[in-house]
C-alpha cells in the first residue's frame, strides 16, 4: 500500500513540476528509437528525449522482449518540451518528415510489429491534428498512410545502454543509419 501512495505521489509532483515550467511531453514511434532521438533533440523547445516502450501489455519490457517477443510495444520516444518554445504541432511535422508513413512492415531497415511507425495521442485536440495531418498526407501523395494513430497510456524507458546511443555510439550509429539508407529513404518521400 505505502509503495502505491508513493508512486502516486512521485507522479503528482513530477506532473506539478512540468506544469509549473511549461514542461510537456509527446510520444511517437518511428522505427529505430536511436534516430528518432537524433531527430527531436535538435529542435528547439525540446528539453529532453528518451528512448522507450509503448503501446503493449507486457509491464516493464526489455528490448529483448519488445524485439523479439510479443508484447505489443514499439520503440517509441518520449519528448520533453518546453510549451513557450514549441508545440505539439511543431513535434508533430518533425515526427512525419523523419518517417515513411507509408510502410506497413517497420521502417527502413527494421522490420516486424515493434518498428511500425506510431502518433500517440493524449487528448482530442492532438488526436485532431495527427488526423488531420494524415488526410492531407494520403491526397498529396495520393497513397495510404499506415501510420497508427493510438491513445497514449504509459511508457517504459529503454535500458541505458539505448539513450542518447546516436552520441555515445556515434561511429556505430552513422554505419547503421547509413546500411538503413534512412536518409536516402527519407529524402526521397520528402526531399533534402
Amino acid at each position: 500500500m505505502k509503495s502505491i501512495f508513493f508512486s502516486i505521489l512521485i507522479l503528482f509532483n513530477l506532473s506539478t513540476i512540468l506544469n509549473a515550467q511549461n514542461l510537456s511531453k509527446a510520444y511517437f514511434a518511428g522505427g529505430c528509437f536511436w534516430c528518432m532521438e537524433e531527430s527531436f533533440e535538435k529542435l528547439k523547445g525540446v528539453e529532453e528525449v528518451i528512448s522507450g516502450y509503448s503501446g503493449g501489455i507486457t509491464a516493464n519490457p526489455t528490448y529483448r522482449e519488445v524485439t523479439y517477443g510479443d508484447t505489443g510495444h514499439f520503440e517509441v520516444v518520449e519528448i520533453i518540451y518546453n510549451k513557450e518554445k514549441t508545440s505539439y504541432e511543431e513535434l508533430l511535422k518533425n515526427f512525419w518528415v523523419n518517417i515513411d508513413p507509408f510502410d506497413a512492415y517497420g521502417q527502413f531497415c527494421d522490420k516486424g510489429y515493434s518498428y511500425r511507425s506510431v502518433a500517440f495521442y493524449e487528448n482530442e485536440s492532438q488526436k485532431k491534428l495527427i488526423e488531420r495531418d494524415v488526410k492531407k498526407l494520403e491526397k498529396k501523395f495520393k497513397k495510404k498512410v499506415v501510420t497508427y494513430v493510438k491513445k497514449f497510456e504509459i511508457f517504459y524507458k529503454a535500458e541505458d545502454k539505448h539513450q542518447n546511443y546516436y552520441e555515445v555510439y556515434f561511429q556505430n550509429y552513422l554505419k547503421y543509419k547509413k546500411a538503413c539508407r534512412r536518409e536516402k529513404i527519407l529524402n526521397k518521400i520528402w526531399g533534402s
